[in-house]
Formats: C-alpha cells, structure tokens, sequence
C-alpha cells in the first residue's frame, strides 16, 4: 500500500481551521514558544483558548518538536473522524492550525515528535476501532515522508500512545494487555518490548525526557465513590523500579475527567485534556512541572 508524502509547506497552506476559521489574513500573530500564550505556574491553564483549545471540539494527545516551533494535537468534533492538526512557526509568526492526513485508516491520533525532531509517532485506528497500531513518518528537507506502519513486535498488539524518551526507547500502551511497555532504541529499530512495572494502574502512559517519572491517568483511587479519571504519576527509584502511583491532587485534578497526559521537550509543562465541557468534550491544559517534583517522595 502505497501513501503520498505530504510536503509541510502544502500542508500549512490547506484546510485552514479554528474555532472562527481564521484565514491567513485573520489569524493572530502568534510569536514565541508555545504559541505566544503566557506561561502557567502552580494552577492548571486552558492552552491557547480559541486556538487550540476550542469550545465545543475534543482536544487530546498534545506534541511539541524539541526547538518548540511546530505542535500536533488530537481533535475532533462529534461524529468526526479524530485526526492530527498542526502549526509551525515560520518567519517568527504561527502558522493557522492546519489538518493532516498521512494514512488511509479513518483515525489517526497521539502524535509525537522524536526527541531528534527527524520522526513523527502516531497512532492510526480502523473505523469500527478493533486495530490500532503505531505508525511514523520521516521528515525530509520540508515534508514529511510516506506512513509506515512501525515494524515491531510493539504492534502484534493493539497499541496506542507512542512516545519516545530522550534515549530514543519508545514507550506504549497496549489495549490488549491493559499494561504500559517501552521497546529499547538499537540503532533506530525496536526489536524487543518490555513491561514497565508498573501494573494495570493507568493508560495514556507518557514518560519523561530523562526517563525519571511516567505520569498516566487513572480512575480515582483515593475515593470509591468517584469514577473520573484524574493525573497521577510514577517516580523511579535508584534500584530502576518505581514509586506506588502518587495522586497529583486537586492542584491539578478536578471532579472532571482529566486524560491523556504528556510532558514538554524542555520538560517544563504538563499537558492534559480535562473533559468539563457539556457533553464531556475536552479541552487541552497545561501546568509548570513543579507539580510533580511537588509530590515527589524522599527516595
């Protein structure tokens, strides 16, 4: 099966959306990291609300490239198809969030930039949701390459939510299992899968650029009569194993579900969706990593 190359250029310059479907001409300039939005402390912030974060649209799974001049994210609306959307920063100024579309599977989600910049995970799922595998694309001079379907033992399994730590391993999750596992990197191809040892307890497993904490979104645990899904996170030990599953508490978590965490390249921001709209439709938040050294325990 063959897959057209998708130039970035053509990409930026094609299906111009948002929340007022801002033309070239309408969209705000936009400069600096993380789109220019003012950077958030101890409390939890909408990420570029009407940008980014869009009332009345799903937003998940977020990725920055390791300069932070490109992002990709999840969204969709209801009865949509969840597709990869995307802004660059050229000449200084953001690019319009624009879509991609890399494969020929109705979804295609989670992305993730390499730490190198040079490769993007995701994940692409059949219609009816019963195969879900991990892809990538190559980036060449300004585009990105054909899809490829990532040859490893990581997709004889349904498998979703790639993301790459600096030492190039590549951790997972398998919805076959319902466990988190990682692929050790040797010399660009993932031949072996081992579990992370840290249970059934939690999906959307994002580790950490250095590898010292995985954060994953679970039920609450703390109160069995609640059933959303809040932030907790995993911390290494010296010995290689890791901490119980510490809650992030109500700093970060609400009465609302709150999923699909991930960590910025510079390892500054926390990333999630908190499903608090009408309808449980979610919007993307962000908050300094303090959080988490905050809860860390004496080791």
């Amino acid at each position: 099966m063959k897959y057209i190359s998708i130039p970035i250029i053509l990409l930026f310059s094609i299906l111009a959306y948002s929340s007022k479907s801002y033309s070239h001409n309408e969209f705000p300039v936009l400069q600096g990291p993380y789109l220019g939005q003012k950077l958030p402390s101890l409390i939890p912030e909408v990420f570029a609300p009407g940008i980014i974060s869009i009332n009345g649209r799903h937003e998940v799974g977020i990725s920055f490239s390791p300069s932070l001049d490109e992002v990709y994210f999840t969204a969709n609306r209801k009865d949509e198809d969840q597709l990869i959307h995307f802004s660059k920063l050229e000449n200084k100024k953001w690019t319009p969030i624009q879509k991609a579309k890399f494969t020929e599977e109705t979804h295609e989600m989670h992305p993730f930039v390499s730490p190198d910049g040079k490769r993007l995970y995701f994940t692409a799922v059949n219609s009816d949701f019963t195969s879900d595998k991990i892809w990538y694309v190559n980036r060449l001079d300004n585009s990105w390459g054909n899809a490829v379907k990532l040859d490893s033992p990581i997709n004889d399994d349904n498998v979703f939510y790639p993301i790459q730590a600096n030492n190039g391993d590549l951790y997972y999750f398998s919805l076959s299992t319902w466990k988190t596992y990682y692929a050790p990197n040797v010399n660009g191809s993932f031949p072996k899968v081992k579990e992370v040892e840290i249970g059934k307890f939690g999906i959307h497993a994002a580790i950490s650029p250095s590898q010292n904490y995985i954060v994953v979104n679970a039920r609450n645990k703390e109160d069995d009569s609640r059933t959303d899904s809040e932030i907790y996170v995993y911390f290494k030990k010296k010995d290689g194993t890791w901490t119980k599953a510490i809650n992030l508490g109500e700093q970060v978590n609400s009465n609302f579900h709150e999923r699909v965490p991930s960590i910025t390249p510079d390892g500054k921001y926390l990333f999630f969706s908190r499903y608090n709209e009408e309808g449980e439709v979610s919007n993307l938040y962000w908050v300094s990593t303090e959080v988490i050294e905050n809860v860390k325990p004496k080791m």
